[in-house]
């Protein structure tokens, strides 16, 4: 592999730029719907076999509409017996632009992933909302992109699969309850920022597909460089209420996204580790109502076993 080092280099620095530089590029990014960081749909670097493994990361962006986001995130895994694995994550996120900063508990993800035979392992799981997605300012209510939670109840089901080097994880993810958000434009002055956001009140969103390719290269001693394709496939028109009570199809809010990412994992010794990594957008949905676009997220996170 060390001919190729040279390019997977290229790839990181071409991606770090974009991430420093904020070209006006867009997003669902890895700060998406929740799955596309749970274990077994992120490329998987660790090959050890402790019991436990702790994780604790925070991440930063930036969103649509002048937004920045900075998020946290503790999670833990325990290892049943050799194939089979338990996970559970809890997460913040805060916001600020236009004047406007927020911050709460985001989601908790449970999962179980099974590993049926050395090269496919499966996983079920669900997101568990920690606020119902209608965080409101002087008592009138903000829109999506400040609100630290979607406030949908979640199903999770993927797949990951690995071809020699190669890994391929696909996922789908349906909310099963939807928000309370209540959010009107029309509540706003045409003078502030947030009459030209989105109307969500009575906010319905679909579910997502997820197909994530990967390519893990050892680049250095025992540092694992993995750049991989991450597409998220939003599978319907998601719809609001407007004022007189007709739901309302937001047009053009289905569609496909795809991300370019990176992982970057740095081991301390044989039970800790560091892990960055990043994800900048090449497509992107003409619509994206949820506050979940990003035009870059790089996160670092530092793990432990036991």
């Amino acid at each position: 592999m060390k001919l190729n080092n040279k390019f997977f280099l290229k790839v990181v620095f071409f991606l770090a730029l974009r991430c420093v530089t904020g070209l006006p590029v867009y997003a669902q990014g890895c700060s998406d719907a929740g799955f596309c960081t749970l274990p077994g749909l992120k490329p998987k670097t660790d090959t050890t076999t402790y019991t436990y493994t702790l994780k604790i990361g925070s991440n930063i962006g930036s969103a649509d509409n002048n937004i920045s986001v900075w998020g946290t995130y503790a999670e833990i895994s325990a290892r049943l017996h050799a194939k089979m694995q338990v996970h559970a994550k809890v997460s913040t996120l805060a916001q600020s632009g236009n004047g406007i900063s927020v911050k709460g508990f985001s989601d908790v993800y449970l999962n179980v992933s099974y590993q049926v035979v050395p090269t496919l392992s499966f996983l079920v799981g669900s997101k568990v909302p920690l606020t119902n997605g209608n965080t409101s300012r002087n008592n009138v209510p903000l829109p999506m992109d400040y609100q630290a939670s979607l406030g949908t109840w979640d199903v999770i089901a993927g797949l990951s699969y690995n071809l020699r080097q190669w890994q391929f994880m696909w996922a789908i993810q349906q909310p099963i309850t939807q928000n309370k958000n209540s959010f009107s434009a029309e509540e706003y002055p045409a003078t502030s920022a947030l009459a030209n956001f989105q109307t969500t009140n009575k906010y319905t969103r679909k579910g997502d597909m997820l197909l994530r390719i990967a390519y893990p290269v050892l680049v250095r001693k025992k540092i694992k460089v993995t750049p991989s394709l991450l597409s998220i496939y939003h599978i319907g028109n998601d719809t609001y209420q407007n004022e007189v009570g007709s739901n309302v199809v937001i047009a053009n809010s289905q569609g496909l996204t795809v991300n370019a990412t990176v992982f970057i994992d740095i081991p301390i010794n044989k039970k800790s580790a560091f892990q960055l990594n990043g994800g900048v957008p090449f497509v992107v949905r003409e619509a994206r109502p949820d506050g979940l676009t990003r035009s870059y997220v790089l996160n670092l996170e530092y793990q432990v076993r036991f």
